[in-house]
């Protein structure tokens, strides 16, 4: 039985990574969910993980408390009317990360607007996949809801709890301005992302060899699957466009201006990169809150089962919360440099307990 605010029966279409985490995170909290693919394949592996059970063939006993449309924008509008044709559920919603294009396309074909409320957890993985999916991806991330001038109430009402059911938190935003806003905090730096990445197909051993943890940084979103992302960027190209343009400005520039090689260049790339540091200020710090300036404490890991373990275990018996972690690994040796964010103040006791343990503490 479904926990009291969460849906009891809910329809996922689509067993990819989010549908499936979000059908993990129905059914960890009692609701019935039921799950339909194009792909049996995906749908099979979601079914074998707990997600729910593969939605019958026949007619339901009756309709859902809400269907989640877990497909690409491009064919959000078309998957809703089959499923309202069908009668499927009372309320509907969709996850795609683009909102003006498949509720403009919606209306078109003629479906019931009333009942359905464009929506977009920012959450995710490189990873793509139903094997990716966890029931905890959401859990204190932003979701962002774009209700319709003629969204019905209990439509809302009912988006809304599947939300918080999957412990995310809903923000309400116009269509446009949700398509703007992800153009430049995702979609566009995907693409940068891509960009930086493809120039490492034409590297030598020599530039790979000497690979760190700056470059990895960079590239880790662009090992996600193409075919989605290609599938988004058409969706929401003005806005990606119009971002892609301002930071190819920007490298234009600083490229001309190092080639020049006077001091006077020099000064005008120190503004991007000050630019830089501001913008990156700007983004929220845990929970949503104003970023914070953490301490790091580096310990020399040696690469064995369960020393990372024992780390966070000294650090918890230290009485020291660790914020964040990054492990760089050493080439050629079974060595990597674990990284930990902490509070300023609790640096030199994290320290002191690590090395009283017999790791080494670099500084």
């Amino acid at each position: 039985m479904a926990e009291q605010g969460v849906p009891a029966r809910v329809i996922v279409v689509g067993t990819g990574l989010i549908g499936t985490s979000i059908a993990l995170a129905l059914r960890e909290r009692g609701a019935e969910v039921l799950l339909t693919d194009r792909d049996r394949a995906a749908l099979a592996v979601a079914v074998e993980l707990g997600a729910g059970t593969a939605l019958p063939d026949g007619a339901l006993d009756g309709p859902a408390d809400l269907a989640v449309l877990a497909v690409p924008p491009a064919a959000v509008a078309v998957t809703l009317l089959d499923a309202q044709k069908r009668g499927l559920a009372t309320a509907y919603t969709d996850v795609a990360s683009v909102k003006a294009l498949p509720i403009a396309q919606a209306a078109e074909l003629g479906c019931d607007l009333t009942r359905f409320v464009a929506g977009h957890p920012l959450a995710g993985r490189e990873r793509s996949g139903p094997a990716a999916a966890r029931a905890d991806l959401f859990l204190g991330r932003p979701w962002a809801l774009c209700p319709t001038p003629g969204t019905g109430e209990d439509a809302l009402a009912a988006v809304t709890a599947l939300v918080r059911a999957c412990g995310a938190e809903p923000a309400t935003v116009a269509p446009d301005e949700h398509d703007r806003a992800v153009a430049l905090v995702s979609h566009a730096p995907h693409v940068v992302s891509a960009a930086v990445a493809a120039r490492l197909t034409g590297a030598d051993g020599t530039a790979l060899g000497l690979a760190g943890q700056g470059v990895r940084d960079v590239t880790r979103i662009a090992a996600s699957d193409p075919r989605l992302w290609i599938g988004i960027l058409t969706a929401n190209a003005e806005p990606v466009a119009d971002v892609l343009e301002a930071v190819a400005t920007d490298l234009a520039v600083a490229a001309s201006l190092l080639r020049d090689g006077s001091e006077g260049a020099a000064v005008h790339v120190a503004d991007l990169l000050l630019r830089g540091n501001a913008g990156r200020a700007r983004i929220p710090g845990k929970h949503g809150s104003a970023p914070r300036t953490y301490a790091t404490v580096t310990v020399m890991i040696p690469d064995r089962p369960g020393e990372l373990a024992m780390i966070f275990q000294a650090a918890g018996i230290a009485g020291v919360n660790i914020e964040d972690v990054t492990i760089e690994h050493s080439p050629g040796r079974d060595l990597g440099a674990l990284e930990i964010a902490v509070a300023p103040e609790a640096a030199e006791t994290l320290t002191a307990e690590l090395r009283a343990r017999g790791w080494s503490v670099p500084g």
